[in-house]
C-alpha cells in the first residue's frame, strides 16, 4: 500500500489496535445469558463506552434496549456545516460452538499464520476497532471533517431487535446523512467490496401432531399415522429436486448482474466435501443473493440413541426463509404459511408460530457516499477498483435505520471476508485487512465531507 499521512498513521496504530481487540474478544459477549454471564457483556459494553470517551465522543450512554442489552452510543462534533456519518458495528458475538475444535482458546487473541484468531475478531469487535482507527488517524492528520455518531449493538447476534425497537421509540438518536454499517466484509481477501443487497429472513416453527401418544410400531405401523413422517414429507416440500427452494407463489428465478461467484470458490469457501454437488439452478450469484433460500434449522424429534421402535404422535422443526431484495417478507410468510399448509399430508394437525423476521435491503449504488468509497478504497487498495456484491444474510437494523431515514445514504464494509469463517470455529481477522479498510473509512470520511461542500 502506497503510503499517505492516513496510511502511515494507521499502520503506526495497528500495534495499539491488537492490544485493544485482544482486550474486547477476551469478554465473552453472547447476549444469551443462559449460556455465558450478562456481566461478560456488560463489560464489553463499559469497553466500548470507555473508548468513545477516550476519543472525545460526547453524550456517551450505555442504551437499555428492550431485549434486555445494552447497544453503546457516542458523538463526536465536526465542524460547522458538516454532514453526520453515523458509524455502527455490535460487541456481541456467537458462542464458539466446540471449544475443543479451536486451535487456540475462542476469547484469546492469537497470532496465527499471519492472522489474528478470536470469537469477534472479524465479526464485529474487529469492526469497532476499525471505526476507531480511521478516526484517530483523522484526529492525527487535521481532524475529523465530518460528525460522527457511533452506535455499537448489544445483540445483533441474537436477532432479538432490541436496537431496532430503541431506534423507533427514539427516532431523532441516530439520524445522520450517511450510515457506514461496519458487519460486511469483502468478496475475496484483499478485493475492496461493498455489500449492496441484504436478504431478509423470516424463522417459522412447525409443529405436527397426528395421535394422541406414541405407538408400537410393530403393532401400529404402516397403518397409523406418524408424525414424524408427515414432517419429513412436509420439509422435502419446501425443495425440488435439484434443491432449489421451491415454496408455491414466491418467485426464484432472480438473476444477479453484478460480481459474480465462481463453483470453484464457493466450493472452496464453502468447504463442500469432494463429490458432493451443490444445490439449485443458476450462478452461484443467482442463489445466494438473488433468489429465497429455505433452510431446516433443526428438528424435534427422538435421537438415535436411546430411541424406541415407535410412531410417533409429534414433531417439530424451525424453519428458516430467506427472502431476497424486491420480496417484502411479510407477503413472503403468507406465502410460506400456505405451503406448509397445502403440503401437510395425511390431514395432519399443523401449528405454525412465526417467531422472527427482517426486511431485505438493497443500496442506492449511485449515491454521492459510494463515489467517496469507490476512490477511497483505490487508495487503500491501489490497483483494484470497489466492487458490489450481496449478501445472502441478514441484518434487519438496516431496514429499521432505511425507513427511519429514507434520505441517509448506506454502505456496509467489513472484516468478514471468506478466510474470517466468523461464525464457525478458528474465527479470525486479516490484520492487513483491518489497517486497509481502516484507511478507506478515514479518506471515505473526508472524501464525503468534499463532495457535500461542493
Amino acid at each position: 500500500m502506497s503510503q499517505n499521512p492516513i496510511a502511515e498513521t494507521i499502520a503506526s496504530l495497528m500495534p495499539r489496535a491488537k492490544a485493544e481487540l485482544t482486550e474486547l474478544v477476551a469478554f465473552q459477549s453472547v447476549a444469551d445469558w443462559a449460556q455465558f454471564p450478562k456481566s461478560e457483556s456488560e463489560g464489553a459494553a463499559n469497553w466500548v463506552a470507555d473508548a468513545l470517551r477516550t476519543e472525545g465522543f460526547q453524550d456517551v450512554a450505555l442504551l437499555d434496549t428492550p431485549d434486555g442489552t445494552q447497544s453503546v452510543y457516542g458523538f463526536l462534533p465536526g465542524p460547522e456545516g458538516a454532514p453526520t456519518v453515523l458509524l455502527y458495528a455490535h460487541y456481541d458475538v456467537q458462542p464458539p460452538l466446540d471449544d475443543d475444535a479451536w486451535v487456540s482458546p475462542a476469547f484469546e487473541l492469537t497470532e496465527r499464520d499471519g492472522r489474528w484468531y478470536g470469537r469477534g475478531a472479524a465479526d464485529c469487535k474487529g469492526g469497532f476497532i476499525m471505526h476507531l482507527l480511521a478516526l484517530r488517524a483523522l484526529k492525527a492528520n487535521g481532524g475529523v471533517p465530518v460528525a460522527v455518531k457511533v452506535i455499537v449493538e448489544g445483540s445483533e447476534e441474537q436477532g432479538t431487535g432490541g436496537l431496532q425497537q430503541y431506534a423507533e421509540a427514539h427516532p431523532e438518536l441516530l439520524a445522520a446523512d450517511t450510515i457506514v454499517i461496519g458487519d460486511a466484509g469483502n468478496f475475496r481477501l484483499g478485493l475492496p467490496t461493498v455489500t449492496a443487497t441484504l436478504r431478509g429472513m423470516t424463522l417459522v416453527k412447525v409443529k405436527i401432531d397426528t395421535l394422541g401418544g406414541n405407538l408400537h410400531s410393530g403393532m401400529f405401523g404402516g397403518v397409523a399415522p406418524d408424525a414424524l413422517a408427515a414432517l419429513i414429507r412436509l420439509l422435502d416440500s419446501l425443495r425440488s429436486a435439484d434443491g432449489s427452494t421451491t415454496v408455491d407463489g414466491l418467485a426464484s428465478d432472480a438473476v444477479w448482474e453484478g460480481l459474480q461467484y465462481t463453483e470453484a470458490d464457493f466450493r472452496a469457501d464453502a468447504k463442500v466435501l469432494d463429490g458432493v454437488g451443490l444445490i439449485g439452478e443458476g450462478t452461484i450469484a443467482d442463489r445466494l443473493w438473488a433468489r429465497p433460500a429455505v433452510t431446516v434449522l433443526g428438528i424435534d424429534c427422538p435421537p438415535v440413541i436411546g430411541a424406541t421402535p415407535s410412531v410417533h404422535a409429534s414433531a417439530g422443526a424451525l424453519i428458516s426463509l430467506r427472502v431476497p431484495p424486491g420480496v417484502d417478507t411479510a407477503e413472503a410468510i403468507k406465502l410460506l404459511e400456505a405451503h406448509l399448509i397445502a403440503h401437510t399430508p395425511w390431514q395432519a394437525k399443523l401449528e405454525l408460530e412465526v417467531v422472527g423476521q427482517g426486511q431485505p435491503f438493497q443500496a442506492d449504488t449511485s449515491s454521492p457516499a459510494y463515489a467517496s468509497m469507490a476512490a477511497a478504497m483505490q487508495v487503500a487498495y491501489p490497483g483494484q477498483e470497489m466492487q458490489v456484491s450481496g449478501m445472502g444474510g441478514s441484518i434487519p437494523l438496516c431496514n429499521t435505520l432505511t425507513s427511519l431515514y429514507p434520505e441517509a445514504e448506506m454502505l456496509l464494509i467489513g472484516l468478514s471476508e471468506p478466510e474470517a469463517q466468523i461464525h464457525a470455529v478458528n474465527e479470525s481477522v486479516s490484520p492487513e485487512e483491518l489497517e486497509r479498510l481502516s484507511v478507506a473509512e478515514a479518506l471515505f470520511l473526508v472524501n464525503y465531507a468534499e463532495s457535500k461542500r461542493a
